[in-house]
């Protein structure tokens, strides 16, 4: 086996092995030499991706599925304590490591850098990844989101650093001792784990003094929820802070950002010295997603021209307004967004790149218990569109929540001015959308479910109906 592959991991059974995070972790200890198992509740290009590197990927849950020489069993907190592969390992006694524990135990003994922040936290953990692959760094990275192919969200690499997606949702990311941290916001959401900012504020704060001794903050020094984090942990010994944004006091200046249609050039002051490059991928926010991620690869030691330059190589990640194809003048571009903010960020950024083209958004809301707190918020944002379908919320783990539906966004959405169609059978989306586009709209599929299969679908319909015409 390859160095760096702990005892408990040798022989590790991933329930939900087809996740965004559990799959990144399966397929860096597959390529480490571990005999990977797990279970999913349906196939998917990903799983086939990991039964490409060795991984035993079983289709549904049963008992059966966990074999008897299992080392642990890796779970994240989407899994139900009655899951039958769960109780099936108590019964054989072998040990449960929540995924964050997994991921911390194959960082260790690397340089990490971990991201977090309620939004942008899967963009600027692609493009660390990316940048330092190019200048030939060859880091070990796990991302919440495939770069190009199904399985691309993460790598064992053979350089030292290890650059890691944190995830505050469950406070998992407490488990993480980074050499370097990026906190790029913080807002209120997670709503079933988290009842106010306080308590956000108090969980970073853990996650700040999990940073190795000597090592650094990075910290968005514009966005207030960050900020009040840093004024917090400012005065920790043995911790360097580094802000960056578009106020001249930050240690990192954005002194411009100038639009050039889908791509973004990026003026940065930093050591004293301006900086220009290009971030291929719209938006002041993605923007600013990259400077985190210079000032981070610059804490490590790296040159700060030759990042720049190699953060140029960074063309998105897929659902991170990824251009799904263009059907009769109509382009179709898939946004993860699901929290206001990010809606808006989103939005934002197309209409800067769309000139005079109308953006028609096909919503899927996340959660009910998001809606239940964010559904005006989520409406408001909606408005920014030219019309808008809304669907049903995806429950994803959750369970129904009495009177919370679609309609607190629709209403909402309404009130605000925004042309909205309710729509409640996700098979009838693509016929409707249809019906609606011209040539030169712009269609976003937008939402972290399953409306992200929308895409193929809708850009059919439109040239059958571009065909009959």
């Amino acid at each position: 086996m390859k160095p760096g592959l702990p005892t408990a991991m040798e022989r590790p059974h991933f329930i939900g092995i087809g996740g965004a995070g559990m799959s990144g972790i399966a397929k860096i200890l597959a390529q480490r030499g571990a005999q990977v198992a797990g279970s999913d509740s349906r196939d998917s290009e990903t799983a086939q991706a990991l039964r490409a590197h060795g991984a035993t990927v079983h289709i549904g849950h049963a008992a059966g599925h966990l074999a008897t020489d299992a080392t642990c069993v890796v779970v994240s907190s989407a899994i139900r304590a009655d899951n039958p592969e769960l109780a099936r390992a108590a019964e054989l006694g072998i040990p449960v490591v929540h995924r964050s524990d997994a991921l911390a135990s194959v960082m260790d003994g690397l340089r990490p850098i971990a991201v977090a922040g309620t939004h942008g936290k899967t963009t600027t953990t692609s493009m660390l990844a990316v940048a330092l692959g190019a200048l030939g760094l060859d880091p070990s990275y796990a991302i919440g989101g495939d770069l190009d192919a199904p399985g691309s969200n993460a790598h064992h690499g053979e350089g030292d650093v290890f650059v890691a997606e944190a995830d505050e949702s469950d406070r998992s990311f407490h488990k993480y001792s980074p050499q370097v941290a990026i906190i790029l916001n913080a807002e209120l959401d997670h709503h079933a784990n988290y009842a106010s900012m306080e308590e956000i504020y108090e969980s970073f704060e853990t996650f700040v003094g999990k940073i190795v001794p000597g090592g650094t903050l990075v910290v968005a020094h514009g966005q207030e929820g960050a900020a009040e984090i840093a004024g917090r942990v400012s005065g920790n010994p043995g911790l360097t802070v580094t802000t960056y944004g578009e106020e001249e006091t930050a240690d990192v200046w954005i002194r411009k950002v100038t639009p050039r249609g889908l791509t973004s050039e990026v003026s940065v002051v930093i050591d004293g010295r301006e900086i220009v490059f290009t971030v291929s991928v719209p938006g002041r926010h993605y923007a600013h997603n990259a400077v985190a991620a210079l000032a981070a690869g610059v804490a490590l030691g790296i040159s700060a021209d030759d990042l720049a330059a190699a953060l140029g190589k960074y063309t998105g990640v897929k659902r991170r307004l990824q251009l799904k194809g263009e059907a009769a003048g109509v382009q179709v571009i898939d946004s993860y967004a699901h929290h206001p903010t990010e809606m808006t960020a989103d939005l934002e950024a197309i209409r800067g790149a769309a000139g005079d083209s109308r953006i028609l958004v096909v919503f899927q809301p996340h959660l009910f218990s998001r809606t239940q707190e964010l559904g005006k918020e989520m409406g408001q944002a909606l408005a920014l569109a030219d019309a808008s379908v809304v669907l049903d919320i995806y429950p994803a783990r959750e369970d129904p929540v009495p009177g919370v539906t679609s309609e607190l966004i629709i209403s909402a959405a309404r009130a605000a001015g925004a042309d909205v169609t309710p729509e409640h059978d996700k098979d009838a989306v693509a016929d409707v959308i249809a019906g609606m586009a011209k040539p030169g709209d712009l269609v976003l599929t937008m939402g972290a479910g399953d409306v992200t299969d929308l895409g193929p679908h809708i850009l059919d319909r439109i040239r059958l109906a571009h065909l009959s015409n």
